[in-house]
């Protein structure tokens, strides 16, 4: 099945966003309106524009809640991933700025995703593996050491950041499950309720969002569970509880708020593979020398930590600078 979305007529490209700096500007040229003593006939637009200012003010106090989950904390900085090249994006910035398609196809979808119930939660882990088992979020917390990872974040769409995630990595499970000889995938499935999450072509998708990898790509030392982010728990338009991080790969192979890990035989359908299979491959590296279908994938635009939504343009490295790990994953 092949979907062509046109976005709407009121949709806006991301360049066309207000920066912050000119938000802020705005309030400061309507203090200095008013203290010229503007007379009546000006007086209903300044109260429209007033009533605007409140509104973004109660939106951003909106926002900062959902950020202000519990901290993590004791956790151990992982130093061979302390850093990158560029700077670590800011919070609030990665915080109004996320792809989850289970409650809309904008990047403003940090209100609808509120609605994601995560307490109780509970992660089953089955399939081919010696030592099947559920996880409660409590358990993930509890048995596997947390560790803060700074990883660059690459999406298909051509825009990236960087964020410190906290968790653990992948080959931690392994080791506790055990997968038998037969198993050499494994498949990720999301949380998904259709009363809840009316997002994406929600009756057309295949929901629930799946994800996969090969045994072997679970096992690298880069792929991780993040169960937190910026030393907090997972705030919910970033997947919580739990979601896959492969810095290597597009943001689009992370799948969010996962209930279930299914180790199988063979290479298992995942979401967007499914829907568009010319557009989304089942690896979905990171190369800068393989187009996307509709754009280039050689440069992408870095959300800075300057005020407001800024891009800085930079080019893609391959795998997404992390050849050193994962080159022999993938023979050229």
């Amino acid at each position: 099945m092949t979907l062509i979305r046109t976005p709407p007529g009121w949709h806006l490209p991301e360049h066309a966003v207000t920066p912050e700096t000119a938000y802020l500007n705005r309030r400061q040229m309507l203090r200095s309106i008013v203290g010229m003593g503007l007379g009546v006939v000006g007086l209903p637009a300044i109260a429209g524009c007033q009533q605007s200012v409140r509104s973004q003010a109660a939106a951003h106090a909106q926002l900062a809640a959902t950020l202000n989950t519990p901290s993590l904390e004791p956790y151990q900085v992982n130093p061979r991933f302390a850093a990158v090249d560029r700077p670590t994006t800011d919070r609030t910035l990665a915080g109004q700025y996320n792809n989850y398609y289970e409650f809309g196809s904008g990047k403003s979808v940090w209100q609808a995703a509120q609605k994601l119930p995560t307490d109780p939660w509970s992660v089953e882990v089955t399939g081919l593996v010696k030592y099947p088992r559920t996880y409660t979020l409590e358990d993930l917390l509890h048995t596997f050491p947390l560790e803060e990872r700074v990883y660059r974040f690459r999406c298909v769409e051509a825009w990236s950041m960087v964020l410190p995630w906290l968790g653990f990595p992948m080959r931690a499970l392994l080791t506790q499950v055990e997968p038998t000889p037969a198993a050499k995938f494994v498949r990720f499935t999301a949380f998904y309720d259709p009363q809840l999450m009316g997002g994406l072509f929600a009756s057309l998708y295949p929901w629930p969002y799946t994800e996969g990898l090969r045994l072997e790509e679970m096992a690298n030392e880069l792929a991780f569970f993040a169960v937190g982010l910026y030393g907090k728990r997972l705030p919910k338009q970033h997947g919580a509880p739990l979601r896959m991080v492969l810095p290597w790969k597009y943001g689009f192979k992370g799948a969010k708020a996962i209930v279930r890990i299914e180790f199988v035989a063979t290479e298992p359908k995942t979401f967007w593979h499914t829907v568009q299979p010319n557009e989304y491959g089942f690896l979905a590296n990171v190369e800068p020398d393989v187009p996307h279908p509709r754009w280039s994938q050689k440069t992408e635009r870095f959300i800075s930590t300057g005020p407001g939504l800024s891009w800085e343009k930079r080019p893609t490295l391959l795998y997404n600078g992390y050849a050193n790990w994962v080159s022999d994953l993938y023979p050229r």
